[in-house]
């Protein structure tokens, strides 16, 4: 079944919730507010479901699992505000047709994350949970969203580590902006994941060991410091692949893949995509075995043995 475990669709009902808001994350018309992000023009046809679907089909996708963008914050909204954005969102991409499949979204503000939510997000057919980078960058945070990984282990779900929220740039009186508008993709983004990779390293995966995570966009290429990990006492287990943690490819290209099934194995590394936000990109890894891999044999073990269908 070829799939790709990353892209993004926003159902009518999540749009209409953005456009009524009056703070970031909103949409004005088309035009998305973010904090900490330069205004983003969306483009409508990103959004419309038959189109999405005819391209997916045109991908020769039997699956594409969209998810809810971390980056918009909703996550870390105060209850009363995130949960009828995730009720939308999940309502929405739940009703998506044929190929999509839909990763569920958790409410990360209040006193404690709800492990019943996710338990019937997950039985309504959500394939396994996305939580944000930055909600797993150290060993508190690995302990605070410990309930839901554990419904996730029970319910032999995988996880979708995602970037978060970009951090909201000081103002400065005054100046002119410096940053490109690429710079939250390539740097905070990039760099969440690669610390969430470490924190999963130390903190997450002994608490957790029968859970399989997949990390988004290569874990922002952390597994290339293997070595380094060594020699600065790491640990000595360089050569070891975990075998329930998966890579996924948006927006890298075939030097990228190659150095990482360098240092982690074929077996572990799943095609993705991003879109819109990015194309699909097939690496030239020099057999046709390893690209069936990537998007047929290695995301049916991610996901395990519903490989994404809903009940």
């Amino acid at each position: 079944m070829p799939t790709d475990v990353h892209q993004h669709i926003w159902p009518p009902g999540f749009l209409a919730l953005l456009r009524s808001r009056t703070a970031p994350p909103r949409l004005d018309g088309w035009t998305l507010h973010l904090p900490g992000e330069p205004p983003y023009a969306v483009d409508p046809a990103d959004h419309d479901i038959a189109a999405r679907a005819r391209l997916a089909r045109a991908d020769g996708l039997d699956l594409a699992l969209v998810s809810l963008s971390s980056p918009l914050g909703i996550e870390y909204l105060p209850p009363a505000e995130a949960t009828p954005l995730l009720a939308a969102f999940h309502d929405g991409a739940l009703d998506l047709p044929a190929p999509f499949g839909v990763w569920a979204s958790a409410c990360l503000s209040g006193p404690e994350p709800d492990p019943e939510a996710l338990r019937r997000e997950l039985a309504r057919g959500c394939v396994g949970l996305q939580l944000p980078a930055t909600a797993l960058l150290d060993a508190a945070g690995w302990a605070r969203c410990a309930p839901l990984l554990e419904v996730a282990t029970e319910q032999d779900k995988p996880l979708f580590i995602h970037p978060g929220a970009a951090p909201a740039a000081e103002p400065t009186a005054g100046a002119e902006p410096t940053a490109p508008a690429w710079w939250p993709a390539l740097v905070p983004y990039v760099h969440q994941l690669h610390t969430s990779w470490f924190a999963f390293r130390a903190f997450g995966r002994p608490r957790h060991p029968e859970l399989r995570v997949c990390f988004a966009a290569l874990a922002g290429l952390a597994p290339l410091h293997g070595e380094r990990l060594v020699a600065r006492g790491g640990g000595r287990d360089r050569g070891r692949v975990d075998c329930r943690a998966f890579y996924e490819t948006s927006s890298y290209g075939t030097r990228a893949v190659d150095a990482l099934v360098r240092a982690v194995g074929i077996d572990v590394v799943v095609s993705g995509s991003d879109r819109p936000y990015a194309a699909p990109v097939i690496p030239d890894l020099g057999a046709d075995a390893a690209v069936h891999a990537l998007r047929h044999t290695n995301p049916a073990r991610l996901l395990g043995p519903t490989k994404g269908a809903r009940p």
